[in-house]
Order: structure tokens, then sequence, then C-alpha cells
């Protein structure tokens, strides 16, 4: 295994520092922080790569917040300020993301460039209609993020780098809280890297064919439901003897033909896709409130059509039909002319 050294100055160069601004001030324009970097940048990305070169980083205490997710679970969300603290998290990944990227299985989606919920979507749906597997083990993993202990988190960074002055500056941040802290921005690459060894352990050692992951959120297919429930207890015991992590005990192996598979959003059948029952709900209830007041907010707009992108590859034209019913379409156009935008709509439904 191939360990990559000389990395700390890239992430130190001031070009990287540029681009790692530049990257992480988009949808954050508002931000008292960001306005004070974008009126010097030179000088305030001049004190971040002083803090690097001289070791005098250090992490911020963390902001903690209650957020309310879809699903109804409530999460402690972790913030930092944006100045030098995500410039600097940008600044890393910019220059160790590809390194960790070669060494991710094919079939592990989360936090990856090109390789979002629409592609591992169509990949479910090429393998269950061409091999048309029989069951499904779905499974997750308990409290993932704060579980994800220090140490092996370390340990598994040193598999790919072994400079010892970024070695330095990643553990600073991974001490910075107990497990990986949700809403910092390297957390989620940091999460990825540590079920690493567990994707290949699964694909080399238990020759699962069809393993699919995003996130703590797994999928495996089979033929077989003895051979499921086999690879089950191999995972459970790989998990608590090599990353100190427990399996939830909602776990679930199902015939697929029977109920689809829950994942990424979609339910997935043989021949045909679903949207996720509550997402198709919470879509139609934003369309009846568009119909009872007979308008349409630049909110609900963009709303409504981020919906429609979650549409858009599963087969919902029925659902289609009732969300963009005439109604919605009339407020949808006057919204338009009223604000002076392009009518969304206009292309698919040329009568609008």
């Amino acid at each position: 295994m191939r360990r990559y050294g000389h990395l700390y100055e890239k992430v130190c160069d001031m070009d990287n520092l540029r681009i790692a601004h530049h990257n992480a001030r988009k949808g954050k324009t508002h931000y008292r922080d960001v306005k004070k970097v974008d009126a010097n940048p030179d000088l305030y990305l001049g004190r971040v790569r002083h803090m690097l070169q001289t070791k005098k980083y250090v992490v911020g205490r963390y902001k903690k917040f209650i957020k309310r997710a879809e699903c109804g679970k409530q999460r402690v969300i972790f913030k930092l300020d944006y100045f030098p603290h995500r410039i600097v998290h940008h600044a890393i990944l910019q220059v160790i993301e590809p390194i960790w990227v070669r060494s991710y299985i094919a079939d592990s989606y989360c936090c990856i460039k090109g390789r979002g919920i629409h592609r591992a979507m169509r990949k479910i749906q090429r393998i269950m209609r061409a091999e048309k597997p029989q069951y499904c083990l779905k499974l997750d993993v308990k409290k993932f993020y704060p579980s994800c202990e220090n140490n092996i988190t370390k340990q598994v960074v040193r598999r790919k780098i072994k400079d010892p002055d970024l070695l330095w500056l990643l553990d600073t941040i991974i001490d910075s809280c107990d497990g990986l802290p949700i809403g910092n921005y390297m957390s989620q690459h940091l999460a990825n890297l540590f079920l690493t060894p567990f994707d290949w352990y699964c694909k080399q050692v238990l020759k699962i064919k069809h393993y699919y992951r995003y996130c703590d959120d797994i999928v495996i297919l089979s033929d077989s439901k003895t051979e499921l429930h086999a690879w089950l207890n191999q995972i459970r015991t790989y998990l608590h003897d090599h990353c100190h992590l427990e399996l939830k005990g909602n776990w679930q192996i199902f015939p697929v033909n029977i109920r689809g598979i829950d994942f990424l959003g979609y339910r997935f059948f043989h021949n045909y896709t679903l949207l996720r029952k509550r997402t198709s709900m919470r879509i139609l209830r934003r369309s009846r409130r568009i119909v009872r007041k007979q308008h349409a907010s630049l909110a609900d707009v963009r709303s409504i059509m981020s919906y429609y992108g979650w549409m858009l590859p599963a087969n919902t034209h029925n659902l289609q039909a009732k969300v963009f019913n005439p109604a919605v379409r009339r407020a949808f156009a006057a919204t338009a002319k009223k604000h002076n935008i392009k009518n969304p709509l206009r292309r698919r439904y040329e009568q609008v």
C-alpha cells in the first residue's frame, strides 16, 4: 500500500488557500467572516498560512445546536467559524481527497465527487432489472459519527498519509472532539475513510458481489437468505472487533419483490422505482398549500423544483400529474412573471 508524503507544503501554498477560500465561501457570502476575508483576502489568507507554517493553528470552540432531520430524528450539529477553520479544512481536502478517493470501493457513494445519489440509484436499478436478486439485507450503524473513536480514525488516516506535518494537522482536527462532529466539513470525508477497510473486507474477504453503502446505510443483495444471515453475523463481528461499532437493532432481511428496497430516498423494485412515501406526501402537501392560497412564493417554486429533481429519475408519472396540476402551473407562471424570472414549468407544460 502506497503512503504519501511531502503534502503539507501543498496545503500551505497560497494558491491552494485562495482556491480553498473560493470554494468554502459558496453559499455563505452573507456571513460576517466571509465578508471580512473578501475585503482583504491576501491579508487573511496570509494569516492562515502563517498559522499552518508555524503550527500555531488551533481548532476553535464548536458552536452546538439541535437540528431536526426530515425523518424526525434530532441531531446535535457542530459548527466552527468560517475563518480560519473552513478555509483550512478545504485546503486540506483539496490536496488529500484525490488520494483518499482512490482507496474507496466503487460502490461507496457518500461525499465523493461524481458519485452522488443518482449514480447509486442507476447502479441499483440496473442490477435489479438485470439480475433480479430475491432478498435484501438492510442495516446501518448505531450512532455512527459519535462512535468513531479518534485513535481508530488516526490509524486509518495513516494508511495513506505519512507526512508528519500533515498528520499533526489532521490529528489536531480529529482530537478537537470525541468522535466525528456532525456539521464539521472534514467529518463526512473522515467518516467515509473510517469505513473503507470494512468495505474492502466485505468485498475481498466475504466476497459480497452486491454491496452498496451511503455513509453508514448499507444494502446487500443476494438470492439466498441463509447467505445474508451468515454475512450479517460476520459483519457484526468485524465492526465490533475492528471498528468498535455496533449495528442498530432494526436490521432487516426481506424479499425484494414484496416490499422493495427503501434506500437513498427511493423504493427499488425489480422493474420500477418509486419515491419514498414520506417524500411523496411532503411534496403533495406543498403542492396543496399552493393551491389553497392560490399563490406560489419563490421559496415554494424552489422547493417544488428541487423535489422535481428527485421525481425525475423514478417512475413518478402519476405523482407529477398530482403535484403539477393546472392550479400549481398557473401559480408558478404568475410568480415567474411577477419576479421577472424564467418559468421553470414552461418547457414541460407549454400551455402555462
